[in-house]
């Protein structure tokens, strides 16, 4: 990855044009130009490469426009680079209308959407939630598992087999984790012991697990050119105390100033990464955090969204993100407008899962409600099941696995899979040592005539 072009200093372009031409100064002023141009929160390296620009100004004297209405915005935040210099950050119209739409459709609106109103199938619907986002996470770290094979592990509870295997089942564990602690202050234990979830069984030194680098040789290098250093960390001595204050930022509540809690999770986000206090799974740690501080601030809804599935197929704009940053300024407001983005997207991807599943399911319930004795046996679990077994014939079903997915009992999913079987509709036999479920032969035929 190509590191950003640094934006030109500001005091060097406010000299050049003072110096040079009060007047032209006084027409930028004049101009209006906001810090959002167009909607778009615009790093120089991108900017200095658009066309149509306003009243036949140059890029230089656009950039300055725009830097004069930023720093109008900047807001100091409480915690400072390697070097002291403290983060700042905006809240342009960008920023407070991606803002806007999190709170109307990443709050009430998940919880009021019928597969998560309805406490049947909320279970469901968080267990899939938390093994996406385990998966991807984990994949945006190197994983190189399937999401079949992964899906099949988590829902089964079964071993990992390999450390690709063991870093989603790790995720899991660690969001799992996270809602546990959702009320409890942030604390340098619980980030110890949260890395050591994330990275249990998975890092070549196995004493780095939950413990902060001693070392100043650990660097974010691009992954592509190994000569390219995208950034180097605080000094490890300087590690505690920056954390300790990072926790205190997390664990403040302060009636003196408002930080939007969205804006708070994201920064929590970032600061952590920035400091990349582990030798390794620091990426996995920041967006465990993100997670924390949403469900902390009783953004419960968040749980069922997937952030990392949106920021696995764009990996090279997360890092620009970070890389846009700091080069200009410490603008963590960069940062703040991706994730918000991507926030955004991971909510409406939600809502295009729930009606694909809706839809999905038609067919299985037109079939049911012809039938009042199926509609009085069968329950939401094994309707999804029949569900799945139309689309996919050739499907697989283990009582670990049915109970993974839905989150309930041993005892619990074997009956519904035995009832089945005395229904006609599953056959069981033996894999290896364990019992296993699987469509009869013309399944469909059979569900569709099973009360005529």
């Amino acid at each position: 990855m190509k590191i950003p072009e640094s934006p030109p200093k500001f005091d060097d372009l406010f000299q050049e044009l003072i110096s040079g031409s009060p007047d032209r100064f006084r027409e930028i002023l004049s101009m209006g130009i906001k810090a959002d141009t167009k909607g778009n929160y615009y790093h120089w390296d991108k900017l200095k490469y658009l066309k149509n620009l306003p009243d036949e100004i140059s890029h230089r004297e656009w950039w300055l426009g725009i830097k004069l209405a930023r720093k109008t915005l900047y807001k100091p935040l409480p915690h400072v680079d390697k070097y002291g210099n403290p983060f700042v950050y905006a809240e342009p119209d960008c920023v407070r209308r991606l803002l806007h739409k999190i709170d109307i459709h990443g709050g009430g609106e998940i919880m009021g959407s019928e597969q998560i109103a309805n406490p049947h199938t909320r279970d469901t619907y968080l267990i899939n939630s938390l093994i996406e986002e385990s998966i991807t996470s984990s994949q945006l770290e190197g994983a190189s598992t399937t999401r079949k094979i992964a899906k099949e592990m988590l829902r089964a509870k079964r071993k990992p087999r390999d450390n690709s295997e063991k870093m989603i089942f790790n995720n899991y564990n660690a969001m799992e984790f996270i809602r546990e602690i959702a009320h409890e202050d942030l604390t340098l234990d619980i980030i110890c012991r949260l890395h050591k979830i994330l990275t249990e069984g998975t890092l070549e030194n196995v004493q780095a697990e939950g413990c902060f680098r001693g070392k100043d040789d650990i660097i974010v290098g691009d992954a592509f050119d190994p000569t390219v250093i995208l950034h180097e960390p605080p000094l490890a001595k300087e590690l505690p105390k920056r954390i300790k204050n990072l926790c205190d930022f997390a664990n403040s509540k302060s009636d003196a100033t408002f930080l939007h809690p969205v804006l708070k999770a994201v920064l929590l986000h970032f600061f952590l990464a920035y400091d990349h206090p582990f030798e390794d799974g620091n990426g996995r740690t920041a967006r465990a955090l993100f997670y924390w501080s949403m469900l902390r601030q009783n953004y419960w809804a968040m749980e069922y969204v997937s952030i990392s599935r949106i920021l696995k197929n764009a990996p090279a704009k997360y890092k620009r993100s970070y890389l846009y940053t700091e080069t200009d300024d410490n603008d963590v407001t960069y940062f703040i407008m991706y994730q918000l983005e991507v926030i955004v997207r991971s909510i409406n991807e939600l809502f295009d899962y729930f009606k694909k599943k809706a839809q999905e399911i038609k067919e299985v319930v037109s079939i049911i409600r012809k039938s009042p004795e199926l509609q009085k046996i069968l329950n939401y679990r094994q309707i999804a099941l029949l569900n799945r077994a139309l689309k996919k014939p050739n499907s697989i079903y283990f009582v670990g696995s049915h109970r993974g997915a839905h989150n309930v009992t041993y005892d619990t999913a074997r009956t519904d899979l035995l009832k089945l079987v005395d229904l006609g509709l599953l056959e069981k036999t033996k894999i290896g040592k364990a019992f296993a479920f699987l469509p009869v032969d013309n399944f469909r035929l059979k569900l569709q005539n099973l009360d005529h």
